[in-house]
């Protein structure tokens, strides 16, 4: 039980322990920090600036959160305290000076929790004024003075600047506020020496006005270099100079050096003593100096020496100015003058540099020979007692002949334009005068200068075989002017006005081929171009080295036509349209046959509808007619022969009458042919047959009674009863036929169905 009680122990000491750990951890937020600058931010030199951090922070307990505050300056920190108090962090800045001017912020942290505040510039405006002092007021030129420059009260990263007589002369980086400096002033006489300094504060800099200036004399030296030369007469090219360098009232000890030269050639040097001998020559410089140098002080003396020439540098010249190839030449060398005093022309010789020049000699100075082909540099070489001179080197550029001039034309040759004609030489030194000829006559010149110039001449033609009469002449003050062929060129002639023939003709059938043939006068090759009026792109474009050409439109209709027109143009750039040609396209022969032949058949129907109609008609008719002459009942034997006694000629006149009436009458004439005059006829001609042949009879009601003449036979067709209509129409049709065709035949009623017999004559 002891460890139990123990362990159990332990666990609620541990337990409440925490407890009142998690209860002593006090709540916080920090929720706002500012950064002040008292007085101002614009403050000038000496003023005592406060920087104020201000916090809030709001926390659940009573007691002090611990704070730790941070300023910086320009990102660097410059000051850092911890509080446990709310009370604002300030910062002091006693006697702000211009190194104090950038920008601040503050910094809280309080356990881990940060916040920062806002940036705010503290500027800081003047400067102290530099102080200068000097070690020494009196010096000898070179001697050593040691200045000090003090900035009062200033910080930071300074620059020092020490003046003579307003050229600054050294410059000195310090972090303090003086500067140390050694000078040497080297110039003698009275020298005001001033500093002043620059305080930089990344990224500016504030600078200084100067300080007050400190007087300093400089005192000369008495150190003097001493130059002679000999001889000291007169000095011709050869002779023997001989120089002597020294130095005077120089210290005991010396750290000087001599210096001896010639222009800007060093001859010798030495401590306290130089010699030196040479030749004279008249094309070195004449100047020559003896130089001390002792550290900073620098002494030196200058002469002249006159060296007269014992000859002149030679000159080199050729005859003629301008040589050809292989033509003679002359090259002459000579000393314009001499020293007749010292020197003998018969001492002055004259040599070619190279040796191998394949010229002969023919006096003093004078070479003769051939130009070479190509050019060739030439110097003269004039010696004399020693003395050598060279000339200028001469190149000689033998020309070259001009070759044969080649005319020829630039572009194209258009009849009744302006022609370039182009005249040039594969070969030729410049300049080269080209002279353009027509039938050896001169027309005009043009002079090439330059390599790449080029002899234009520009004429007019009327006629194609004119051109042919240029020719163009090349010189470049040669013996010979070659003379160029004679101008060779196709010469265009612009086309005339085109016409356009269409074949077969502009009135053509509907499947025929068409040919629209255009053809102009002018120089081919010719572009031909087809047009059909309302459209804009050509139907056809071809180029043709002849002046015609056609355009086929194969198998045309009736879309073909319209309204056509060419177009050519050649290298004469000319354009030239033809007038317009109006195409008609007629229907085809086989369209109109067919539609002949769909007449004729329609005709053809038309006849024959007709004639059935017709027909039909006259069978009606003639149904009628029998109807109208057939006994409404059967007659009794007493009145078949009441009229026996009739003449018999006359039945069987009657009968054959009739017979042949209805046999004949459809081939002899239709029975709508009778006319007027025949119905008259019909009219007045007695009705004997009638009237002795048939005897009255009672009417029958079942029809209507006969009357003579073609009115009857309608009458009865037209009130026939209902019944009627079962007998056959062309009994009336024939006897309407019979009745109009012969008017002197007595109208009978034959029985056609019953086939009823009329009675026998009597003898």
């Amino acid at each position: 039980m002891g460890p139990l009680l123990l362990l159990t122990s332990t666990l609620l000491s541990s337990y409440f322990h925490a407890g009142r750990t998690v209860n002593t951890q006090k709540l916080f937020t920090i929720r706002d920090i500012t950064l002040s600058i008292e007085p101002s931010i614009n403050v000038t030199r000496n003023t005592n600036v406060t920087l104020r951090c201000k916090a809030v922070v709001s926390s659940s307990g009573q007691e002090a959160l611990s704070r730790e505050y941070t300023i910086y300056k320009d990102g660097n920190t410059v000051y850092t305290k911890t509080s446990s108090t709310s009370e604002d962090l300030l910062y002091p800045l006693s006697e702000a000076r211009v190194s104090n001017t950038g920008k601040y912020k503050c910094k809280i942290n309080i356990e881990g929790k940060n916040m920062t505040s806002g940036v705010k510039k503290l500027t800081v405006t003047g400067l102290s004024k530099p102080v200068l002092s000097l070690n020494k007021d009196m010096v000898s030129e070179g001697e050593e003075i040691k200045a000090t420059c003090t900035a009062d009260g200033e910080t930071g990263s300074i620059f020092f600047y020490f003046y003579e007589d307003s050229k600054e002369i050294q410059e000195k980086q310090v972090n303090s506020n003086q500067a140390e400096a050694k000078l040497r002033i080297t110039s003698v006489g009275i020298h005001k020496i001033h500093c002043a300094y620059t305080v930089l504060i990344t990224p500016d800099s504030f600078k200084s006005e100067k300080s007050s200036a400190v007087i300093v004399s400089v005192k000369e030296l008495p150190i003097t270099p001493v130059l002679e030369i000999f001889p000291q007469s007169k000095i011709y090219e050869g002779d023997q100079l001989d120089f002597l360098c020294t130095v005077r009232n120089v210290p005991q000890h010396p750290e000087g050096k001599l210096y001896l030269s010639q222009g800007n050639q060093l001859l010798s040097s030495g401590d306290t003593k130089v010699n030196h001998s040479m030749v004279a020559l008249a094309k070195d410089p004449g100047e020559f100096e003896c130089r001390f140098e002792m550290g900073d002080v620098t002494k030196f003396v200058l002469k002249m020496v006159p060296v007269t020439e014992l000859f002149s540098v030679p000159t080199f010249t050729m005859s003629p100015a301008e040589v050809f190839q292989k033509e003679d030449m002359t090259l002459t060398c000579k000393s314009e003058s001499f020293a007749s005093e010292r020197l003998r022309r018969e001492e002055l010789t004259y040599t070619l540099d190279p040796p191998e020049n394949l010229l002969t000699r023919k006096g003093p100075g004078v070479f003769h020979g051939k130009a070479l082909q190509y050019d060739f540099n030439y110097t003269c070489v004039a010696q004399a007692r020693g003395i050598v001179k060279h000339s200028e080197t001469l190149t000689v550029r033998p020309k070259v002949s001009v070759s044969i001039p080649k005319i020829s034309v630039v572009g194209k040759a258009v009849l009744g334009q302006p022609l370039k004609i182009l005249c040039q030489s594969d070969s030729g030194s410049l300049p080269i005068n080209y002279t353009l000829l027509r039938e050896y006559d001169e027309l005009s010149t043009t002079i090439v200068k330059q390599p790449f110039q080029q002899a234009f001449f520009t004429v007019t033609i009327t006629k194609p075989d004119e051109i042919t009469k240029y020719m163009c002449e090349a010189k470049n003050n040669h013996k010979e002017a070659p003379l160029s062929k004679r101008l060779n060129a196709t010469v265009i002639v612009p086309l005339t006005h085109p016409i356009m023939t269409v074949i077969p003709n502009p009135e053509i059938s509907e499947g025929d081929h068409l040919y629209l043939i255009c053809g102009v006068a002018g120089t081919p090759p010719v572009t031909f171009k087809w047009y059909r009026v309302g459209y804009e792109q050509p139907l056809n474009t071809t180029t043709s080295n002849k002046n015609n050409t056609a355009y086929q439109v194969p198998k045309v209709s009736k879309q073909d036509s319209g309204t056509y027109y060419c177009e050519a143009f050649n290298h004469a750039n000319n354009v030239v349209i033809s007038d317009e040609v109006n195409i008609q396209v007629r229907l085809a022969f086989w369209k109109k046959v067919v539609i002949g032949a769909f007449c004729l058949l329609a005709v053809s129907v038309l006849v024959v509808v007709s004639v059935l109609c017709f027909i039909s008609k006259r069978g009606k008719r003639e149904a009628a007619a029998e109807l109208s002459v057939k006994p409404s009942s059967p007659k009794s034997d007493d009145s078949l022969t009441v009229n026996l006694t009739h003449d018999t000629e006359v039945y069987k006149a009657a009968t054959v009458r009739v017979n042949r009436a209805a046999v004949s009458v459809w081939s002899e004439r239709p029975p709508e042919a009778a006319n007027d005059e025949e119905s008259s006829m019909v009219s007045k001609e007695p009705d004997v047959e009638y009237t002795e042949v048939v005897h009255p009879r009672p009417v029958d009601p079942a029809r209507v009674p006969l009357r003579k003449g073609t009115d009857t036979v309608y009458s009865e067709l037209q009130n026939s009863p209902h019944g009627a209509a079962d007998h056959h129409d062309y009994g009336s049709v024939e006897y309407a036929e019979l009745n109009s065709e012969h008017p002197e035949t007595n109208h009978y009623r034959p029985e056609v169905n019953g086939h009823q017999e009329l009675p026998a004559p009597v003898d």
